[in-house]
């Protein structure tokens, strides 16, 4: 006769899966994951189901390891999901090693996305891409990194993908006031069509190459995403006119219904945490 196992290891086992699945998940994702997305994949590998409350313990589970062991990082809530953050203690730590990086002047790639994002916003990555017709992934993870950028909600659209939109850091970084002082479009299509500009803007390239080559740093040829200029494998995006250009930023206003209503209180920046473990995020 097998020996029975005893209910509370079984429940300990299960626990213990689950706990290590979601630390797993969290740690390879670049996104926040909400308590549904954990659950699926866990559900999908090992065919057993999980509850929202199943994740949200072992949050806590994970939290109190972490900071019985003193390690420097917790999973916090963060747009509606989950992600890994530094705990705000080490920021300095974390924020020297990026102070040189933060310096350095936005590439030409991290320049359109911010531009599109100012225009459109709020903006999803789907909508920033197809505008600049190349993966934007380097770019944004850069512009959250640097502040320039933060994701401000959800879209109600397929997969409910986030939105972004510019922080104070952009106005103070290119001398505005509001947002309502960024010129037009029709003033965005006059600059570019003038004969000067497409010499001022070989002259920035050349620069942009210089000052890469110099450092050592991938992108040497203006677009510092470290791809040769083709972000994440996209293709070449053709040169367009100043029409065109002024077309594809001029943003309607969003309706309503196409912008999430969950507030977005945490800000985008990966390397601060707060000490406290946030409420679990909703699966709304």
């Amino acid at each position: 006769m097998e020996p029975t196992v005893p209910a509370d290891r079984v429940s300990d086992d299960h626990d213990a899966r689950i706990t290590q699945a979601v630390e797993a998940l969290v740690f390879a994702s670049d996104v926040p994951l909400r308590n549904d997305d954990l659950a699926r994949a866990y559900s999908d590998v090992t065919g057993s189901d999980v509850t929202p409350e199943d994740i949200s313990r072992a949050v806590e589970r994970l939290n109190a390891d972490y900071r019985a062991g003193g390690r420097a990082f917790r999973v916090e809530a963060f747009g509606g999901g989950y992600r890994l953050a530094t705990v705000p203690e080490l920021a300095p730590f974390v924020r020297s090693l990026f102070e040189r990086e933060e310096e350095r002047r936005l590439s030409r790639s991290l320049l359109e996305t911010l531009a599109v994002i100012a225009y459109k916003q709020p903006a999803t990555k789907p909508e920033v891409e197809h505008v600049r017709g190349v993966s934007s992934d380097y770019a944004l993870r850069q512009l959250l990194e640097r502040g320039f950028v933060d994701v401000v909600g959800r879209a109600d659209s397929i997969g409910r993908p986030l939105l972004y939109g510019t922080t104070d850091r952009f106005l103070d970084q290119f001398g505005l006031a509001t947002l309502e002082d960024l010129p037009s479009p029709r003033e965005v299509e006059e600059i570019l069509s003038d004969p000067r500009f497409s010499r001022e803007r070989a002259q920035l390239l050349a620069e942009w190459a210089a000052d890469a080559q110099a450092d050592g740093a991938p992108g040497a040829s203006g677009d510092d995403d470290g791809s040769g200029g083709r972000e994440e494998g996209g293709p070449s995006a053709p040169e367009a006119s100043g029409a065109e250009v002024a077309d594809a930023l001029q943003a309607p206003e969003p309706s309503p219904e196409a912008v999430s209503s969950e507030p977005i209180s945490a800000p985008a920046r990966a390397v601060v945490s707060s000490e406290d473990t946030p409420d679990a995020p909703s699966d709304g």
